[in-house]
């Protein structure tokens, strides 16, 4: 499509072109309309007196056998003998000259032919020409139809030119107006930069002031910040002492009223039963009940010893998770396969089977954390565990576990504890016993001995081979609980058994299982 706006079209230029276009087109047209003109009427005509001469030649150039007639006008004859010979002669002597003008006869013959083939040839390809020239003339029509239009829409085109010069002109003074709107504003905003640039000079005087004023109250801020650092510290540890004392306070008050509560118990039972036997003497009966209630005397006394030295509840939570796996893959903890914890204490073992959804329940015989755990929904039973454990049917639990408990225990006590436990326990059932690990130099050493009811260290082998003795298979020793106090930092095989020894695992648990 061509460009009406586009102002390197030359009008002029255009029109002079396509008019040599149509002057080139047409010459070939006519040339060729001249050449179609030929009359092959005429050439056929010429070509059929031709003919004639040749065959006249042709009659004339054969052999002699007859005696012209022309020659009988003379007065004297020949005889017919001497006729023949003449003719022989005749014949013999223009042999040659008859051979060429038999040759040339058929070669004119030959030419004759091709000419009549030619003027065919001629004619077809003047029908043909004929026919392209006739659609050569309806071309032309078109392109001059074609032409008329390109000429009326260049007139167009010369009239929206004409009117895009107007509209330049007049775009050429709105630039000029514009060029001199520019210098004025120019001119205003050099003057404008000029009194901003000074006004920034002063302001960098002025920000350059602050600066140096900003850094000695930077300076004077860290160290008020330094100064409230400190301050917070000592708050922070002024608190957690605070937050200690207020602790041991409350527990140690707690521990005071549940061992009066323990003692008021003890007097009221001892009053009661002395009440009943005055003026007579106690029964046998009377002094066992004496005997029992003088079993939990240091009751009180034990639980403010185990939140001593046995560790916050939530980190015994967390040391405990490690055994929730053997449980899953034992598939027990069902009603009809419950897990029995001897020595339950606080009850952390029996909260986390509760919250993983296994049936447990507890035995202790320590009244104020038996409370303890009833206080938090938890079953517990206050029995001996080898006494319950004796009441209980072959076969009746998924698993028998105590933490820190068998050191606790006689050994004629702790081999009972084994046998009744491989007894009451089903088949793929297992039995898990946490105790202090003696392999520790420090622990067998110093503080297994911080509980005054533990009797002796139990090294691993020994339980380990009690485990198998009555008949639990797949014994595994887990160590647990390393020591958090820094190791000594050497890769010697020395250092590391030093390492091992003194900073290894405080406890280990032994695992078993009834196959």
């Amino acid at each position: 499509m061509i460009e009406s706006n586009n102002p390197e079209i030359n009008v002029d230029e255009l029109m002079h072109k396509i008019c040599e276009e149509v002057v080139k087109r047409r010459v070939p047209c006519e040339q060729i309309d001249l050449q179609s003109n030929l009359d092959t009427s005429k050439l056929k005509l010429s070509i059929s007196y031709i003919e004639n001469f040749l065959k006249n030649a042709e009659s004339r150039s054969g052999v002699r056998t007859k005696w012209p007639d022309k020659l009988n006008i003379f007065p004297f004859n020949f005889s017919t003998k001497l006729q023949k010979l003449i003719l022989k002669i005749i014949n013999f002597l223009f042999k040659d000259e008859r051979e060429v003008n038999f040759n040339i006869i058929s070669s004119l013959k030959e030419s004759v032919a091709l000419n009549y083939q030619l003027i065919e040839q001629i004619t077809t390809l003047k029908a043909q020409v004929d026919t392209r020239i006739q659609g050569l003339d309806e071309c032309l029509v078109n392109v001059d139809t074609r032409i008329q239009g390109l000429d009326k829409r260049l007139v167009n085109v010369d009239t929206h030119i004409q009117a895009l010069d107007e509209r330049l002109v007049n775009v050429d003074t709105s630039i000029q107006g514009i060029e001199d709107s520019l210098n004025a504003i120019d001119t205003l905003i050099n003057n404008w930069l000029t009194g901003l640039q000074e006004g920034l000079d002063t302001m960098n005087m002025q920000v350059q002031y602050l600066d140096e004023h900003l850094s000695t109250v930077d300076a004077r801020v860290g160290k008020l910040n330094e100064h409230l650092i400190t301050t917070d510290n000592r708050i922070i540890t002024a608190d957690t002492r605070i937050q200690e004392i207020n602790e041991r306070y409350i527990r140690n008050d707690s521990y005071l009223k549940n061992d009066l509560i323990q003692q008021k118990h003890l007097i009221t039972v001892f009053l009661e039963e002395a009440r009943k036997c005055l003026p007579e003497n106690f029964s046998q009966e009377q002094l066992q009940t004496l005997v029992n209630e003088n079993t939990h005397f240091f009751d009180a006394f034990y639980v403010a010893f185990e939140d001593q030295f046995r560790g916050s509840r939530q980190d015994i939570l967390n040391r405990l998770k490690v055994y929730l796996p053997l449980i899953a893959g034992a598939k027990i903890g069902k009603p009809e396969s419950p897990i029995l914890d001897v020595g339950c204490g606080r009850g952390e073992w029996l909260e986390l089977l509760q919250e993983a959804g296994y049936t447990a329940r507890g035995l202790d015989i320590n009244r104020l954390m038996i409370q303890q755990c009833k206080a938090r929904g938890l079953e517990v039973i206050e029995k001996d565990a080898l006494s319950y454990l004796q009441s209980l049917p072959d076969s009746s639990l998924g698993a028998v576990t105590g933490f820190h408990i068998i050191e606790h225990l006689p050994f004629e006590d702790l081999l009972k504890l084994f046998g009744e436990a491989a007894r009451v326990i089903k088949t793929g059932g297992l039995v898990i016993f946490e105790t202090p690990n003696p392999q520790n130099v420090l622990v067998g050493s110093c503080s297994f001995y911080y509980d005054p009811t533990h009797r002796n260290p139990l090294p691993f082998l020994t339980i380990e081979y009690i485990a198998q003795y009555y008949g639990f298979s797949h014994v595994q020793i887990l160590k647990l609980n390393p020591s958090e106090q820094n190791r000594v930092a050497d890769n010697s095989e020395l250092t590391q058994r030093f390492n091992e020894y003194f900073y290894g695992s405080m406890d280990y648990a032994v695992i078993g299982f009834k196959s």
